[in-house]
């Protein structure tokens, strides 16, 4: 991606605006790490959990008609798990102490969320379109197969025994 310095250092920035961050990531909606800055966590467990959160939360807000997708807080125990929307194909993923001041980590979540989001978008409409790979030949039509006819059978003739039985003697 042509712009990671660029999100890295919005990581950064948004990581020296709010002290209480112990962790961010940008990632695709797929949940593909983009960039990350998660010490002491794995990051493509969170990407893909990301991904997983974000699908629900899209759902939870499309069916009790609340419009597109914003953001998502998950409170523990120990802190807080949030993810904003990033433009068209990224969400941003921060994970912040439990004595974090919410009002802030989301107002810098938000503008960090929309900025990395410029850059992302940015930079997936200046990427090369990979060429459209050739349609293959379609393949050949089998010829028929060949009609099977039946020879009618010969009619039966009465037995002499019509239950006959084989009987063993033991």
């Amino acid at each position: 991606m042509a712009a990671e310095a660029e999100v890295m250092d919005e990581l950064r920035r948004l990581r020296a605006r709010v002290p209480q961050l112990t962790g961010a990531l940008a990632a695709s909606v797929d949940g593909l790490v983009l960039v990350q800055d998660t010490p002491g966590v794995e990051p493509e467990t969170v990407a893909a959990l990301t991904a997983t959160a974000l699908s629900v939360a899209v759902r939870m807000t499309d069916a009790t008609g609340q419009g597109d997708f914003r953001e998502l807080l998950v409170r523990g125990m120990y802190g807080y798990v949030a993810t904003y929307a990033a433009g068209r194909s990224a969400v941003l993923t921060l994970l912040a102490q439990d004595r974090v001041n919410v009002g802030r980590l989301h107002l810098e979540g938000r503008r960090a969320g929309t900025r990395i989001g410029e850059l992302v978008d940015a930079a997936a409409e200046q990427a090369p379109r990979p060429a459209a790979a050739p349609t293959p030949a379609p393949p050949p039509v089998p010829a028929p197969m060949p009609t099977r006819t039946r020879t009618p059978r010969a009619p039966r003739t009465p037995s002499t025994t019509p239950n006959a039985r084989t009987t063993t003697e033991s």
